[in-house]
């Protein structure tokens, strides 16, 4: 299994799209690159971790590859607006890849470039190494899933993201 981590807003949606594709062995939702070791989600949601919410998955490249993820992640989001989705606002709703090796960084970049022509303001998606990931708490883990949302493989439900 290949590892994959992507910040695309409200962690719960991204992870419940990626739970969705085939396959993806496991997913996770969390925080990532910022300054604050094992934050909480309060912290997070303070903006003063300099941490993003994040979903970390477990993948196969024979079954799906990270172009595929890519082109997922990029579809779920609106990557030219900087630290927001929709209503949620901050850092850490912040648009990144963060990428666990070289191949992953330059499929990335290429991605990124290909994206751009799509839009006319510029994207503001980080691409960075993957740093330290700390899970978030149980009570995010799978939390559309866990209220009721399809998470099926092949599912084409409508995400439907609440707090």
């Amino acid at each position: 299994m290949t590892k994959a981590t992507f910040a695309a807003g409200c962690f719960w949606s991204v992870e419940l799209l990626f739970q969705r594709v085939v396959g993806i062995s496991k997913t996770r939702v969390g925080y990532t690159n910022g300054t604050v070791e094992n934050p909480t989600y309060r912290q997070v949601c303070s903006g003063k971790t300099g941490c993003a919410e994040a979903v970390e998955l477990e993948y196969n490249p024979a079954e799906v590859s990270y172009n595929q993820l890519l082109d997922l992640f990029w579809s779920k989001h609106d990557p030219t607006t900087l630290n927001r989705q929709g209503n949620d606002v901050g850092t850490q709703y912040r648009s990144g890849i963060y990428y666990h090796n070289e191949e992953q960084k330059n499929e990335a970049i290429a991605s990124k470039e290909k994206e751009q022509k799509k839009y006319k303001n510029p994207i503001t998606t980080e691409i960075l190494p993957a740093g330290v990931f700390y899970p978030a708490e149980d009570e995010h883990q799978q939390y559309l899933e866990k209220g009721g949302q399809c998470a099926s493989k092949n599912c084409t439900d409508k995400i439907r993201c609440y707090g």
